[in-house]
């Protein structure tokens, strides 16, 4: 089971500019074939068929635990798009087409199906599908698989760094930028424990340190790339047994932290009346409240 804790991984700017093609780009990272979508949910079902987890415990609590910050990772590309779509229409009679501005943006369907907002789709409104998850039941191959997923999706996110300038957007890579190399030596570790190969010996791939884009620079200044969380207060400890010794980059510790890393306050959004969403008026609120009281016993 998963302990849900009512944050996000990082405070993301909020800038007046809305981007809605940014927003586009940016679901690609959400879900495309390497997108968090994938990442989370091989891991999750990965983990959930381990076989022989006593054995082979650091294996599966390493699985596990990233599994785990893939949930949060999930929830930041969400919230990236979210506000990058925020402020793309403008209030008004049905009459004087409110959301005109809608029919010229790449990806018209989020204001039509979603109220501009992210869903687990690509860059292309293709839906994400299962078909991306990959579980052979063969601990080698699926590591092997892991970390080629991770370095696509590394690819990928710093491709569409380079597609926008819009500040959420680049925040939000550049984060995952540095927790997704987090990932990828954590697995070329595991497969180095697993078969001698010294794979982090290929790194970085592409071959372009994370220290070249600026916002992730400063989460590799505070260490956020030498750090492993089990995001259990007591469980998949094991992971200790793999994320040792140095940084193949930088040549710095690494360390297991046990727990999760300290979040910031989840976003909340403005309603969007000329998408009828939330659809709850002043008036409806009242009578909510009023209903809510009712049923507490305070009125």
């Amino acid at each position: 089971m998963i302990e849900r804790i009512n944050e996000i991984a990082i405070e993301l700017p909020r800038p007046k500019d809305p981007d809605p093609n940014a927003a586009s780009a940016v679901q690609e990272l959400l879900g495309g074939r390497y997108g968090e979508m994938s990442t989370f949910n091989n891991y999750l079902f990965q983990s959930f068929n381990f076989k022989n987890k006593k054995k082979l415990k650091p294996f599966y609590d390493l699985i596990a635990s990233i599994a785990a910050e893939e949930f949060g990772h999930l929830e930041l590309v969400t919230h990236a798009i979210n506000i990058l779509m925020e402020g793309s229409s403008f209030p008004g009679d049905p009459d004087i087409a409110p959301l005109r501005n809608a029919k010229d943006q790449r990806n018209h369907y989020a204001f039509i199906d979603t109220a501009q907002s992210g869903k687990p789709g690509d860059s292309q409104g293709r839906p994400w599908t299962g078909d991306n998850v990959f579980n052979s039941g063969n601990l080698i191959v699926d590591l092997l698989h892991n970390y080629f997923l991770e370095i696509g999706a590394r690819t990928h996110k710093m491709r569409v760094y380079e597609m926008t300038s819009h500040p959420t957007a680049r925040e939000m890579i550049g984060y995952l930028l540095v927790r997704g190399g987090t990932h990828i030596v954590a697995y070329a570790k595991a497969l180095e424990v697993a078969t001698g190969v010294n794979v982090t010996k290929m790194l970085p791939v592409p071959n372009l340190s994370n220290r070249s884009f600026d916002t992730a620079r400063k989460y590799e200044e505070k260490g956020a790339h030498r750090k492993l969380y089990t995001f259990s207060k007591k469980d998949y400890r094991g992971i200790q047994q793999i994320w040792k010794g140095t940084h193949p980059e930088t040549k710095e510790p690494l360390e297991v932290v046990i727990g999760t890393p300290k979040g910031a306050p989840v976003p909340d959004y403005s309603e969007i009346c000329e998408e009828f969403a939330p659809g709850i008026s002043a008036e409806d609120f009242q009578e909510i409240a009023k209903r809510l009281q009712k049923n507490a016993g305070l009125t």
